[in-house]
């Protein structure tokens, strides 16, 4: 299916596969087990923990679509990340950016502080102090690309590069701008995981992650660590995110168109001091954005006048958009990083990272654009009046 179109690749994904009945849609495979032929005689599929037909298919469509060799499904977009790090040992360093999302950054500072490797954490943007963390030779160095809450954008092509001299895994999150609009791998990333609770499912109904690799033994050895230490996918989450695949470049547009018009509102209230959206000219990192991603995304984050009270009145007075962790579903999402997605990062971490007690994050649905701005537009002014 690689030869496709992302539209067709994403749409056709196991599609007419069933032999045995002919099913236009494959089907889900639930059996824990699988009988062998004989004494010794394994088949394809043993035991759902290692191996599952609807987790295979699920697993190809996404390694089709960032231009793959190898694809392992997991349960979460934590369990993805838990699989990629078995790569490394106590002696290895890791390199993040410090301004990832919260869980990412948590699970890293805690299991550094346990040995498992040493962490390094700066901000991949500032071109010295990168230099400065790749002079320790790491391991792997991780990228997030827009990043989580603050849509900041790095260069992968030349952070791989740099990477690859000193022969360093090069892991990019996808999960803001899934497939259809970054293929990290072909920008030099040995790795891409994703989160697929958010935009690959889309419809908030299902929590499971993904790998896929540029290399397929490094996938074959990851797929291992995947039944090792058991961070597998269900069939049950694999079916429910492979038909919401289906959808993702339609939905994708229209996230889009509606994110930039709630963008250029938001710009143009006085009661937001900055809004942050690589769609806007301003901002630092457009140009880059336009080089190495096929759009600007649907999420977007934005800085109050005032402080925590502010907040408070937003989130109270909102009403379309739903206050809660996540993203990427077909509903409007609204949430308060400093308190939610990033409440596990020490305060110093989040103030290092640009994280404001007066920072909101929206994850713009599919509604009626108009119906969101006026919601944003009745809540931004009880902000405004109560300054």
């Amino acid at each position: 299916m690689s030869k496709f179109g992302h539209q067709t690749i994403a749409v056709r994904g196991g599609i007419d596969t069933d032999t045995q009945y002919g099913a236009v849609v494959p089907p889900i495979y639930l059996s824990s087990n699988y009988t062998f032929k004989g004494y010794d005689q394994p088949r394809e599929y043993d035991y759902a923990r290692r191996g599952n037909p609807t987790r295979s298919q699920f697993a190809q469509a996404l390694a089709d679509l960032e231009g793959g060799s190898y694809g392992v499904i997991t349960s979460t977009g934590l369990s993805a990340i838990t699989t990629v790090i078995q790569l490394l040992s106590p002696q290895d360093t890791l390199v993040i950016p410090h301004d990832c999302y919260g869980g990412t950054y948590r699970m890293f500072d805690h299991l550094a502080r346990r040995g498992l490797f040493t962490l390094v954490v700066v901000d991949q943007a500032d071109e010295a102090a990168l230099e400065s963390a790749l002079s320790q030779k790491p391991k792997m160095v991780w990228l997030e690309t827009p990043s989580n809450p603050l849509l900041r954008i790095v260069d992968i092509k030349s952070i791989a590069a740099k990477a690859k001299a000193i022969d360093a895994y090069v892991v990019v999150d996808n999960t803001f701008l899934t497939p259809i609009l970054q293929q990290p791998l072909s920008l030099g990333a040995d790795i891409v995981i994703h989160s697929c609770t958010k935009y690959i499912n889309g419809h908030s109904d299902v929590v499971a992650g993904a790998i896929v690799t540029k290399d397929q033994q490094l996938g074959i050895d990851l797929d291992w660590w995947a039944n090792c230490i058991g961070t597998t996918g269900s069939a049950f989450d694999c079916y429910m995110a492979m038909r919401g695949l289906r959808t993702l470049p339609v939905r994708l547009q229209q996230h889009q168109q509606s994110a930039a018009k709630i963008a250029e509102f938001l710009a143009s209230h006085p009661a937001v001091k900055h809004v942050y959206y690589p769609g806007f000219e301003s901002h630092q990192q457009h140009e880059l954005a336009k080089q190495q991603q096929a759009g600007f995304g649907a999420m977007l984050s934005f800085d109050l006048v005032g402080d925590i009270a502010q907040s408070q009145i937003f989130v109270q007075e909102i009403g379309l958009f739903c206050l809660a962790e996540s993203l990427g579903g077909v509903e409007s999402l609204v949430a308060h990083p400093a308190t939610m997605t990033h409440a596990g990062m020490e305060e110093s971490a989040r103030i290092t990272a640009g994280i404001s007690n007066s920072l909101i994050r929206l994850s713009v649905g599919l509604e009626s654009v108009d119906d969101l701005i006026g919601d944003l537009s009745q809540s931004l002014d009880a902000v405004l009046a109560s300054v």
